[in-house]
């Protein structure tokens, strides 16, 4: 089965989830999710497979989400409105098998998913 990884290579985290799939044998395709963003329905698969909240994907430190969305109350539709408008609030990296992803944070849930 093939992978995806959604990957930021300036992000520690995402270059060590890439080298867990590399050293794995793990036959992947990598989607550098700043230059190609996922769109809304995407992202909305993206959320179905990590079965978490599209809040919860969002990376709250950005300069973005402070400026943009710190102090609202944002729905769902909202969440990945914002995501898709602004890919640097997708949190890093998620890898995608099937119909099954996780955030590699931290990376056991790669291993993890890898195993399965």
């Amino acid at each position: 089965m093939k992978y995806i990884i959604y990957h930021n290579p300036k992000c520690s985290k995402s270059r060590e989830s890439l080298n867990q799939l590399q050293e794995s044998g793990c036959d992947f395709e990598i989607v550098e999710y700043l230059k190609d963003s996922p769109d809304e329905k995407q992202l909305r698969e993206l959320v179905k497979k990590l079965k978490i909240p599209a809040f919860d994907l969002i990376r709250k430190g950005e300069a973005v989400f402070k400026e943009k969305y710190k102090d609202k109350t944002l729905t769902e539709d909202e969440c990945i409105t914002a995501m898709a408008e602004n890919p640097i609030l997708i949190e890093r990296p998620i890898v995608v098998k099937g119909n099954k992803a996780v955030i590699g944070r931290p990376i056991q849930n790669i291993i993890d998913l890898i195993n399965e």
